[in-house]
């Protein structure tokens, strides 16, 4: 059977701080290394931390990544209402943007962009699963725009959630599932091209995949460079596959 090829995409996030806008990032950006793919995460956040702003930009792509910035995103991740009012504009044309509709209650009208309104916040609190809107949204993202295989982005989730939390796994998990199935409910307007269907597998089963092989180098780097995040008030780091972080 032939492997599945998945469109670049040049993402970007934005939240408060302490949504959990970094580490939804990370859960996407370790999709790229796990599927052999070009990856750069560059987070940002300012001095005011928790209740602050906070975006993420990530880039996956099958050719080297000449920079991590991103001014013209594929897809916008809005957790809250200054998020998407600030990156709404910047979104290409035929982009999708995934707002937060539980805090996100007036989106602007455009008719270049699919927009889906997906509650995540509410709907984790809901499930029993609060503090994991962001990864509701991550499993919308994933129905709307498949960018890897459901046993890659199950595998990101495990590389990604530390063994002293190991009982949050299957709630990530779960929290994947939930936005998988809310995205389907929810209205959209306009239409993506060149997106293959998802094949939507039980996340929560599916075992960890060892190939492709992350090259030599890169196995840690995300974690490495989310603990620098979590010790500077100020960040911009990028990470390309196959290449040392200055």
């Amino acid at each position: 059977m032939a492997e599945t090829t998945y469109p670049d995409r040049k993402i970007v996030l934005a939240g408060f701080g302490g949504q959990g806008v970094l580490f939804a990032g990370k859960v996407i950006a370790y999709t790229g290394l796990i599927g052999d793919r070009e990856v750069s995460w560059l987070p940002s956040y300012g001095p005011e931390m928790r209740g602050g702003t906070a975006n993420c930009s990530v880039s996956l792509a099958a050719d080297p990544i000449g920079s991590p910035l991103i001014t013209a995103p594929d897809v916008l991740i809005a957790m809250n209402q200054p998020s998407l009012d600030k990156f709404i504009d910047a979104v290409v044309p035929g982009g999708l943007i995934i707002a937060d509709s539980t805090l996100v209650q007036s989106i602007p009208e455009r008719s270049d962009v699919t927009v889906k309104a997906v509650p995540a916040a509410d709907i984790a609190e809901k499930a029993g699963l609060k503090g994991l809107g962001n990864i509701v949204l991550v499993g919308a993202l994933f129905a709307a725009d498949p960018f890897c295989d459901a046993e890659v982005l199950s595998a990101a989730i495990e590389k990604c959630v530390p063994a002293r939390k190991a009982a949050m796994l299957d709630k990530n998990k779960q929290a994947l599932a939930l936005g998988i199935e809310a995205s389907g409910q929810c209205a959209r307007r306009g239409a993506l091209k060149g997106h293959p269907s998802p094949q939507l597998h039980n996340l929560k089963d599916s075992r960890f995949v060892t190939k492709p092989q992350l090259r030599r180098g890169t196995r840690d780097s995300l974690a490495a460079l989310s603990l620098l995040a979590s010790c500077w008030y100020d960040i911009s780091i990028t990470l390309s596959v196959g290449r040392r972080v200055p």
